[in-house]
């Protein structure tokens, strides 16, 4: 497996500008000879597929929700970052540049960080021109918050909707596309495999989640932007149809997964209420900017929060953490909470919970400004719990949130298949071992808008690709496999839902992969997840057909995949030794139960290619070098 990361030579600050001018370019005529499929409309998606027809491309994009305004982008709540240094609070690229590399606990590629923090600037200038409401200064001025992992004030927001108000940006510009003609929009419509041909990516096989259809799509190029893979845990803050299946089947046909271990795990959630729980809600990190977190510092403390007096509460991150306070990065704030709640002073019903309090800002702002920033957060609150965050403090736990793995890719985001090139969380490139809040939109944006456009005519000025249609014998091989595991699930007809067996497995991942790992607990889910997906192959109920709207088929589908993927997860984190961001082995941390990493060892991505079924995947490593940031023992002190 060939694991160049192609990253250009020279300065840091200037290797993007000269990788551009370098970069091999296709004339505006000959664009209109290519197509290319793009999956997923998401920020990164739908973002890519308009800015590739408006070069003029012809583009095939593909989702399987109603409409590309349902991507999950649009949960996305507290705000984007961008080294605009509009606060004059000391913010510049190169500051965006370090914070990331070092939120990720120094397990990110840095070119492409660096590249990633010069591009912000250039995102909100593209995103207000498209009219996205960002919140402004009295005087007219975009405003700025603060985000965990910084002591600036970069992150641009429109209350706590940022998500979905980039999302209709970016939708607006996509159905432009269509409206012209350049884009093919195929909603309804699941990948569920790749196709591969003399090597290079050049189509896919989806399933018409309305009529049952099975058909293959052939291009000269193959962009996957499908988001991450949380799901995998059961209870995550992910919607319901977020999974790996587009990413998990194009490693199977010979994409390297990088890093699948590194998930991560947001302080900021509303706690598990019950055993059914289907999913968890987010609560913005945007609300630790004004809200203080605390617990009593009494074990077993069953007053209400009004009852407790000042001097018996413990604000456990602004003692620990005097220079960060509330606003240290997720990772940490996630530990520390289940840290305080495993010493039993955790609150709420089940105990495990922390308090995420507004009562200081309240009194020192007035309920009027509290409410203009963080309103349809406090309303999302109090609808689902039935207590009113302005007058009792929300109560909030750790959560599966997003995933920093991903497919690997390039400096160019290709993978190790030529022509699949796969964007935004999708991919394993920028956070590391844990993403900094607000940055996760970056991303998308920044791969959609302003990296892809360009590097897919780079990949296409030098491709040599025939032409194919969609009888080429592999397309017909693939799609015979998509129709014969359909066929195998519904032919079970066992006793067990799906969502049982994944509820089964999110509990093993949860209990051995989630906020804790050890080597003793990696093995033990090594054991088990094995024997659920043996247990799953024989005994899973997939009622109703296939040439219907079936949704038990498409979660057997994606359950399937996770059954496999999340021993993949598993293996990954038991080969690194260390501890890392979102990745705590818990045999390796400091005395004071901070992160241990060992830079000796485990710098580098760690990159797994499959060698087929019943064989152990193989590891490959791509070194990772730090020229332009000093390693350093993550502190936040």
């Amino acid at each position: 497996m060939d694991l160049n990361a192609k990253i250009p030579d020279g300065p840091i600050e200037g290797k993007w500008d000269r990788h551009r001018f370098e970069m091999k370019l296709v004339n505006p005529a000959n664009k209109r000879k290519y197509n290319i499929i793009v999956v997923g409309t998401g920020l990164a998606g739908a973002s890519a597929a308009a800015s590739l027809a408006e070069l003029g491309y012809n583009v095939d994009c593909f989702c399987f929700q109603d409409s590309p305004r349902r991507a999950h982008s649009i949960a996305a709540q507290g705000g984007i970052n961008a080294a605009k240094n509009y606060q004059n609070d000391g913010d510049s690229i190169y500051r965006l540049f370090y914070d990331t590399v070092k939120g990720g606990d120094f397990r990110a590629r840095e070119a492409n960080v660096y590249r990633l923090a010069q591009i912000s600037v250039n995102i909100i200038d593209q995103c207000v021109a498209q009219g996205v409401p960002f919140a402004r200064e009295y005087g007219g001025m975009l405003s700025n918050r603060s985000f965990g992992g910084a002591q600036v004030s970069r992150t641009f927001y429109a209350r706590g909707q940022t998500g979905q108000q980039l999302l209709l940006g970016a939708y607006q510009a996509l159905e432009r596309q269509i409206g012209a003609g350049k884009v093919k929009m195929y909603p309804r419509h699941e990948m569920l495999d790749l196709v591969v041909i003399d090597g290079v990516a050049r189509g896919i096989i989806t399933r018409n989640l309305v009529t049952g259809e099975t058909r293959g799509w052939v291009g000269d190029a193959v962009v996957l932007a499908t988001g991450g893979y949380g799901n995998v845990f059961y209870l995550s803050t992910n919607a319901k149809g977020s999974n790996v299946t587009a990413t998990f089947r194009a490693y199977k046909r010979g994409a390297g997964f990088g890093n699948p271990c590194f998930t991560q795990i947001h302080p900021t959630c509303i706690p598990v209420s019950g055993d059914y729980q289907s999913k968890l809600t987010l609560m913005s990190e945007s609300l630790r900017n004004d809200g203080r977190v605390w617990v009593p510092k009494q074990k077993g403390d069953a007053r209400r929060p009004e009852q407790i007096p000042e001097d018996e509460r413990d604000y456990y991150l602004e003692r620990r953490y005097p220079s960060f306070g509330n606003l240290v990065p997720r990772d940490v704030a996630s530990r520390a909470a289940k840290a305080v709640c495993d010493e039993g002073r955790g609150v709420g019903p089940s105990k495990m919970a922390v308090y995420l309090d507004f009562a200081d800002a309240v009194r020192r702002l007035g309920q009027n400004v509290v409410a203009d920033r963080y309103g349809n957060l406090f309303e999302m609150y109090e609808r689902i719990t039935g207590e009113d965050p302005y007058k009792t403090p929300m109560r909030i736990f750790p959560a599966v949130h997003y995933t920093m793995g991903g497919l690997w890719v390039d400096y160019n985001l290709m993978s190790t298949i030529p022509g699949l090139h796969v964007l935004g969380e999708a991919n394993f490139s920028d956070h590391g071992a844990n993403r900094l809040g607000a940055s996760a939109l970056m991303q998308g944006l920044a791969d959609g808008y302003f990296i892809i456009p360009y590097t897919i005519g780079n990949y296409l000025a030098q491709a040599k690709l025939p032409k194919i249609t969609v009888e080429h014998p592999e397309v017909q091989r693939c799609l015979a496999g998509v129709r014969a595991q359909t066929t195998r699930l519904l032919g079970i007809k066992g006793r067990t839902t799906v969502d049982e067996f994944h509820r089964e497995l999110g509990l093993v991942m949860w209990d051995y992969c989630g906020m804790g790992r050890t080597a003793e607990g990696l093995k033990i889910a090594l054991q088990k997840i094995p024997e659920i997906r043996a247990r799953f192959w024989s005994d899973v109920a997939v009622p109703g057909a296939n040439e219907e709207l079936n949704p038990w088929l498409e979660k057997a589908g994606r359950v399937a995949d996770f059954l496999e993927f999340g021993e993949l997860m598993c293996l990954d984190a038991l080969q690194r030794n260390e501890s890392c961001g979102g990745h705590f082995r818990e045999e390796f941390q400091t005395p004071d139960g901070e992160a241990l990493r060992d830079d000796a060892n485990y710098s580098h991505a760690a990159v797994w290619e499959y060698t087929g079924e019943g064989s152990a995947p193989r590891l490959h490593k791509e070194p990772l070098e730090f020229k332009n940031v000093k390693l350093a023992t993550r502190s936040y002190a």
